[in-house]
């Protein structure tokens, strides 16, 4: 007999009769008379649920096949098992969780997916945005630091509780990757560390002395290589096995959101990580990293405009997503693009002075006539142009995803696609931030600083948010994450 409620589907009674019952039954404590684990007790229990409920109707007709000319779809909105009944979790979403029995950790470990990534994401982001805000205050820097150190504790329990569930339950290791929608998040542990490496060459710059952060380069150096390979093997290995995965369990148009572009993400965020770390390396290996920054980032724009094009589409042809934070998601690729060309352009003109003559000739086209200072500007000024060009696209995504929350969220129940009001503002905000500095705008500037205050504030509440809900039992429970679609 079944000892807990992973092992136990209730026969679906109506009325408060089947929670009832269902409560009852999975309370009492194993071992007792009347238990789960006494069968003879177990056994009474059932036949009086059955007798005092109405009795079970016939379970519902095979969906039915629809064929229009060469297409063919299948109701797929209803999943039964061999024996015509419904899974568990989708038993169990039917009854609100505050009266489910409870769950161990351990069993709640189950639904502990790669979307908690989120978390980290944007702690590092917010971090970031502390680092660069142009107004700031004695002690800013010790906040940003100290917020940078919480989240690395965050990464490491997070991917704690990941290699914790791939142990206990190791068919989940498969499911992660070939589930679209658990899959799309597991992206997010790629930008994690790409934040939290930025973060290490901004404070090291702020916290250390000249000397000791030159001798940091090397390590950068290479971070940013191991970077650049394994997220673009990623985005390739990502995308084909979103590709290839059963007809069941692909991703449907009308269904599409911005969260389509994460697995061109992280490499393209290689480009950010360019600019930053190149302040510190010599002139040869900065602009190796410069080059391929550049090309990872033309790559995730390039990419992440085809899918922008279907996310348009579905907007006018299906309406506004019922999750409405993941709308924030097509703001990031624009926005780090224009903060990314602004920082690897500032670099441009110390890079060429150090370059030797020959490799500077090279690179004006072979015209011996061009000054390094007018290549050097020119180069600042194409890259300044291009960014104010998608700075402004970035500005029409936040606008439109703030209105689409702003009239109403049908779904208000916190998941962790909160998140997205963070890490793509994170960007938007770092695009400002440079934008004003480059533009010498104090306009723009004072609002990358009014955007830093209010993503510090997001980011607080959905922090309190996010614990609440776990308490609550409405993440990481039966159900309720992105395993169990």
């Amino acid at each position: 007999m079944p000892t807990s409620v992973q092992d136990y589907q209730p026969a679906m009674t109506s009325g408060t009769t089947a929670v009832s019952n269902f409560g009852r039954m999975t309370s009492r404590p194993a071992g007792r008379k009347g238990s789960i684990s006494d069968p003879e007790s177990a056994m009474s229990a059932i036949s009086v649920a059955e007798q005092c409920s109405p009795p079970t109707p016939p379970p519902p007709p095979p969906p039915r096949q629809q064929t229009s000319g060469s297409v063919t779809t299948v109701d797929h909105s209803v999943s039964l098992d061999e024996s015509g009944a419904e899974p568990r979790h989708a038993v169990l979403h039917r009854i609100p969780t505050y009266l489910q029995p409870p769950l161990s950790w351990r069993e709640r470990l189950l639904h502990f997916t790669f979307a908690w990534y989120t978390v980290t994401m944007s702690t590092s982001g917010i971090a970031m945005v502390i680092a660069l805000t142009p107004h700031r205050f004695t002690g800013l820097s010790t906040i940003g630091l100290i917020i940078f150190l919480l989240d690395l504790l965050a990464f490491l329990f997070i991917t704690a509780m990941i290699i914790l569930r791939f142990v206990m339950y190791q068919h989940t290791f498969r499911r992660a990757f070939t589930r679209p929608h658990e899959a799309l998040f597991i992206s997010t542990l790629w930008l994690s560390i790409c934040a939290m490496l930025l973060n290490i060459d901004e404070y090291s710059r702020i916290f250390l002395s000249p000397s000791a952060y030159l001798r940091l380069a090397p390590f950068m150096r290479v971070a940013f290589w191991i970077y650049l390979t394994v997220t673009f093997m990623f985005s390739v290995f990502q995308y084909h096995l979103l590709f290839t995965v059963k007809e069941e369990r692909r991703l449907s148009i009308n269904a599409m959101t911005p969260a389509w572009i994460l697995p061109i993400f992280p490499v393209m965020l290689a480009g950010s990580l360019a600019g930053t770390c190149a302040k510190s390396q010599p002139a040869v290996q900065a602009l190796e990293m410069i080059s391929a920054g550049l090309a990872a980032q033309g790559l995730g724009i390039l990419v992440s405009m085809f899918y922008y094009s279907t996310y348009l589409s579905r907007l006018m042809a299906f309406g506004l997503p019922v999750q409405r934070p993941g709308m924030f998601i097509a703001v990031g690729p624009p926005s780090f693009t224009c903060s990314a060309l602004v920082a690897m352009a500032g670099e441009v003109p110390r890079i060429l002075v150090g370059l030797p003559v020959i490799e500077v000739i090279t690179f004006s086209g072979g015209d011996p006539g061009v000054s390094i200072r007018t290549l050097g500007a020119m180069v600042r000024l194409l890259a300044i142009t291009t960014a104010v060009f998608l700075w402004g696209l970035s500005f029409w995504f936040f606008a439109s995803a703030t209105a689409a929350v702003v009239a109403g969220m049908p779904d208000r129940k916190f998941h962790l696609s909160w998140w997205s009001f963070v890490f793509p503002n994170v960007g938007f905000t770092l695009a400002c931030i440079r934008m004003g500095r480059v533009l010498e705008s104090e306009g723009i500037l004072w609002f990358g600083t009014v955007m830093t205050v209010l993503l510090v504030v997001a980011w607080g509440f959905i922090s309190y948010r996010c614990a609440v809900a776990v308490y609550r039992r409405e993440i990481v429970w039966p159900g309720h994450d992105e395993d169990s679609l």
